[in-house]
C-alpha cells in the first residue's frame, strides 16, 4: 500500500519518467522475444529437414534405421519441403554499419514515435569506390646542437614499397595477382585499376610492374627449382612458345607442390639444365626422344599410349586382331594399377606384367599388314619405362599433372600468340612459376606475393 501511496503522490513529471523507462524495458523484451521465436523456427525447419532425411533413410516409413518396409511400392507423392525462409540458415557477415529505419510519425493520429523494437532485418553486401592513397614519405633532415652534424633517417620502405618504385606493396601485388592468377588481359586491369580505385597507370607501367616483380621473385623461383629437383617425383612435358615471332618451347616440371617454367629450345640440354646432374629421382614424361637420354628411373605416359590405341581402333573398327591386341594390352595396365603389397611382391609383379606386355606386342612388330605394328615396336623400345608405377606405388602411370600445369600457358598462348620480348617471356614464366606453386599449395596468391614482396631477404 505504501509503493501505491508513493505513485500517487508522485508528480505528473515523475510519472512520465517512469511510464517511458517501463516502455524501453518493454521494447527491449519485445525485441529479445522476437529473436527467440526466429531461433525457434529455424530450430523447427531443422527438425523437419533433419525428420525428412531419416526418413527417406529407413525408405519411407519408421522403425530401426536401416530396416526396409514391406511395401516399398510409391503409393503417393512426397510433399514438397517447404520453402526456406530468408536468412535462415544463410552466414552472415559482421556489420560494419547499423542504418536504422523507423517510422517518425503515426499516419493516422499524428503523434509523434519513439523507441521501438527492431521488427526485421536486411543485409546488405556492397564494394566501396575507394580512391587510391597516394602517401608522400618526408625524410626529414635535423641538425645537432653539439656537434653540428645533419641526420637524416635510413630509407627503409620495404615494407610498404617494392624496390624503388612509387607502388606499394598491395597495388603491385593486386595487379600480378590479377595478370596471372585471374589471367586477365593488360587492358582490362588497366580499366579496372581506373573504374575501382581512379588509378590511371599505362599498359607500359603495368608492364613494368609485372617485370619488376619477376625481378624480385628470382629468388624464390630459383628455390622452386631447386625443390623440384630434390623430388622423387617428376613431370615434365613441353609446348609451344613464341617470342617475338620466332619459335621456341615452353617446359614444365612439375610436383604435387612446385610448378617451374622456362622457355627453351626442344633440346635435350633443357632437361638437364632443369634436373641438373644431381638428380635421382623418377622422371614421369610423354615418349619424346628429348627425354631418352635420362638414366635415371622413367615412368612413360599410359595416358598418351591408351588414347592412341583408342584411336586406332576408332581408325579400323573391323580389325579383330586389332582389338584382341588392345585388350591384351589394356589387361595389362589394369593388372598393373591394382598391385599392392611388399616390395618383392611388387617386384615380382612387374616382372610378370612386363614379360606379358612384350608378349603381346612382338608378333607385329615385323608385320606389314598389321595396324598396330608401330606402336608394338614404340612399347617394346620403351618396355622397361612402361611399368615403372607397378614397381613404385607413388609413381603415377600418367602425365597428366604436368600437362595441367601447361594449361594456362597453352590458352594464353593461343589468345596472344606469345610474348614480344626476352624480357616479357621471363616475366611469363616467373610469374606462371610462382603462382603455379602457391596454387598447387593451396595458398592465396594475393596475400603470398605480399608475403614474397616484404619478406627481408629481397
Amino acid at each position: 500500500m505504501d509503493t501505491l501511496l508513493n505513485y500517487t503522490t508522485m508528480s505528473r513529471a515523475e510519472l512520465l519518467q517512469l511510464v517511458a523507462q517501463q516502455q524501453v524495458v518493454i521494447a527491449e523484451q519485445q525485441a529479445v522475444t522476437v529473436e527467440l521465436q526466429r531461433v525457434v523456427e529455424g530450430l523447427q525447419l531443422r527438425i523437419t529437414g533433419l525428420e525428412e532425411q531419416l526418413n527417406r533413410k529407413n525408405g519411407g516409413g519408421t522403425g530401426m534405421p536401416g530396416n526396409k518396409p514391406a511395401d516399398t511400392r510409391r503409393t503417393e507423392r512426397k510433399a514438397e519441403p517447404p520453402p526456406r525462409r530468408p536468412g535462415v540458415g544463410r552466414e552472415r557477415l559482421a556489420p560494419t554499419e547499423v542504418v536504422q529505419h523507423a517510422v517518425d510519425v503515426c499516419p493516422d493520429c499524428g503523434i509523434v514515435l519513439q523507441g521501438g523494437w527492431v521488427q526485421w532485418t536486411r543485409e546488405v553486401i556492397e564494394l566501396p569506390l575507394a580512391p587510391v592513397q597516394a602517401v608522400e614519405h618526408r625524410f626529414m633532415a635535423r641538425e645537432c646542437p653539439r656537434c653540428g652534424k645533419r641526420r637524416v633517417p635510413a630509407a627503409d620502405l620495404s615494407q610498404v614499397a617494392v624496390g624503388k618504385q612509387r607502388f606499394g606493396v598491395g597495388v603491385v601485388s593486386l595487379i600480378a595477382t590479377l595478370r596471372e592468377a585471374g589471367r586477365l588481359p593488360i587492358a582490362t586491369i588497366q580499366w579496372l585499376l581506373e573504374t575501382v580505385y581512379h588509378l590511371h597507370l599505362s599498359r607500359g607501367g603495368i608492364s613494368e610492374v609485372l617485370a619488376g616483380v619477376a625481378r624480385q621473385a628470382a629468388p624464390a623461383v630459383a628455390a622452386i627449382r631447386d625443390q623440384v629437383r630434390a623430388s622423387p617425383v617428376v613431370h615434365g612435358d613441353e609446348t609451344g612458345w613464341r617470342e617475338n615471332g620466332k619459335n621456341g618451347y615452353v617446359w614444365t616440371f612439375s610436383t604435387p607442390t612446385e610448378r617451374y617454367f622456362v622457355r627453351r629450345g626442344r633440346g635435350k640440354v633443357v632437361v638437364d639444365e632443369v634436373l641438373g646432374p644431381d638428380f635421382q629421382g623418377v622422371l614421369v614424361s610423354d615418349f619424346y626422344a628429348a627425354y631418352d637420354h635420362y638414366a635415371g628411373q622413367h615412368q612413360r605416359c599410359w595416358a598418351h599410349l591408351l588414347r592412341e590405341i583408342h584411336d586406332l581402333r576408332r581408325a579400323y573398327p573391323d580389325d579383330t586382331s586389332l582389338k584382341t591386341w588392345a585388350q591384351a594390352v589394356r589387361s595389362v595396365f589394369d593388372r598393373g594399377k591394382v598391385v599392392t603389397g611388399a616390395a618383392k611382391v611388387r617386384r615380382q609383379a612387374h616382372r610378370r606384367l612386363t614379360a606379358a606386355l612384350a608378349a603381346a606386342c612382338r608378333p607385329f612388330c615385323e608385320d606389314a599388314l598389321a595396324v598396330q605394328a608401330k606402336l608394338c615396336r614404340r612399347m617394346l623400345k620403351y618396355l622397361p619405362e612402361l611399368l615403372t608405377f607397378v614397381q613404385h606405388p607413388a609413381v603415377p602411370a600418367d602425365n597428366n599433372p604436368a600437362e595441367r600445369s601447361l594449361r594456362h600457358l597453352v590458352i594464353h598462348r593461343k589468345i596472344s600468340g606469345g610474348t614480344r620480348s626476352s624480357q616479357g617471356t621471363i616475366t611469363t614464366m616467373t610469374l606462371a612459376s610462382l603462382f603455379g606453386t602457391w596454387r598447387a599449395r593451396g595458398l592465396n596468391p594475393f596475400l603470398a606475393c605480399r608475403q614474397l614482396l616484404t619478406s627481408p631477404h629481397f
